[in-house]
């Protein structure tokens, strides 16, 4: 089963879109702003009878919630398309959404005008009425008559067709600016998800090169290790040391069963990577039974610290490769862990004859593995050193100190 986390067969990422709710309350906030400056408006210039007008606002106010809804749905279909693209969206179709909040908002209104009228001439006196066209009229006092006479003055003609559009346009114009700023808003918030959507996205593919480099680097450590236990049991078959090669194979059969139960890219337990290379170790004391003597000090509380999984098996056949190997005495390869600083340092040293002349003993393949899969795991944030000791020689690594989370 394939592993990696962008598959072919998983499942396309949906595209970006601003929640429902955010927009529902983007619009609410938008039109409830709206609905208070509009009535503190009103209550400034004394308008008057301000509960009749208060519902019908927000009606009017209702009905711009659900038209920007419609514009909301509409713009919807520009979310992936070129800015230049969404702003002449967003100019012409809040056009005519605006055009029918205007219509609605001359409906609702249409009946106040006769009430307001006559709150206005019972408030100063006045005796205001329409003619049978339409046009408002007054009543003044006749000029130069001094009976007291009155004469009927025409205050505001009767409202002609392209009066009524007039007024129509000039409020579809104040409400066309205000879906403008919405549409502002709505885009605003889409760029900011898209943003994290993108972000999300070069983190998952930063993270599958990681695991791609990682896997890579890992699989470079099975067949240098299969390359030399093979070499080592070839060695034993043709010596006719039979028993020694079946307790070889038994041996290599548990360490690769042990090695393999984990994805390579995985960290394991300090504990079990030193058992794993405690498994290795027993590999080679079949070839140096008398030569190679081993030592592990992994105190208690670090068991379940997290490492890559067999990071130290380069390092272990180094030693094994440049200390036991070229000399007949016995030497002690020490395997050792504690803790410094909130740091996990692991070690791998011998008392073997450190670099032997002529030996490119180095950041070779083994440990310019081993450095670089610690520093595509961790990033800058390790230290590592390998170098010849009096006595012998010492690999040192310092990484996070990472201990499991329990429940």
């Amino acid at each position: 089963m394939s592993t990696n986390p962008l598959s072919d067969t998983a499942p396309p990422e949906p595209a970006a879109t601003v929640p429902f709710r955010t927009v529902l309350f983007s619009m609410v906030v938008l039109w409830a702003t709206y609905f208070i400056l509009t009535t503190l408006r009103s209550v400034v210039m004394d308008f008057g009878l301000q509960f009749e007008l208060g519902w019908r606002r927000l009606l009017v106010t209702g009905a711009g919630v659900l038209l920007t809804l419609v514009l909301w749905l509409l713009l919807r279909l520009f979310d992936n398309r070129a800015l230049w693209l969404k702003i002449s969206a967003a100019i012409a179709l809040a056009l005519p959404v605006a055009l029918v909040i205007g219509q609605v908002n001359y409906l609702v209104f249409k009946d106040m005008t006769s009430a307001m009228e006559q709150a206005y001439a019972q408030k100063n006196n006045l005796n205001l009425k329409r003619d049978e066209s339409g046009n408002l009229l007054v009543e003044v006092p006749a000029a130069q008559d001094p009976s007291g006479a009155t004469q009927t003055v025409i205050i505001e003609p009767a409202e002609t067709y392209g009066d009524f559009w007039r007024k129509l346009l000039d409020v579809a114009l104040g409400r066309y600016f205000l879906l403008l700023a919405w549409a502002s808003t709505y885009f605003a918030l889409l760029a900011g998800v898209q943003a994290r959507a993108s972000q999300r996205r070069e983190e998952q593919f930063r993270s599958a090169a990681k695991a791609a480099e990682l896997r890579s680097l890992r699989y470079q450590v099975n067949p240098h290790f299969l390359f030399n236990t093979l070499n080592s049991l070839s060695a034993l078959v043709m010596t006719n040391k039979a028993d020694s090669a079946e307790r070889m194979i038994q041996t290599i059969s548990r360490f690769y069963r042990h090695s393999l139960a984990t994805e390579p890219t995985a960290d394991v337990s300090l504990r079990d990577e030193f058992d794993l290379q405690k498994l290795y170790l027993d590999i080679e004391t079949v070839r140096f039974p008398t030569r190679l003597v081993t030592k592990f000090n992994l105190p208690l509380d670090l068991e379940e610290c997290r490492v890559p999984g067999m990071i130290l098996q380069p390092l272990v056949e180094n030693s094994v490769k440049y200390a036991v190997s070229p000399v007949s005495r016995a030497v002690t390869i020490t395997l050792t862990a504690r803790e410094e600083f909130d740091r996990l340092v692991i070690t791998v040293g011998d008392d073997g004859p450190g670099v032997p002349q002529g030996t490119a003993h180095g950041f070779g393949i083994g440990l310019a593995n081993v450095r670089d899969r610690l520093e595509a795991r961790f990033g800058p944030d390790i230290a590592f050193s390998s170098a010849p000791v009096p006595g012998g020689y010492c690999t040192e690594i310092r990484i996070p100190l990472s201990r499991p989370r329990h429940a």
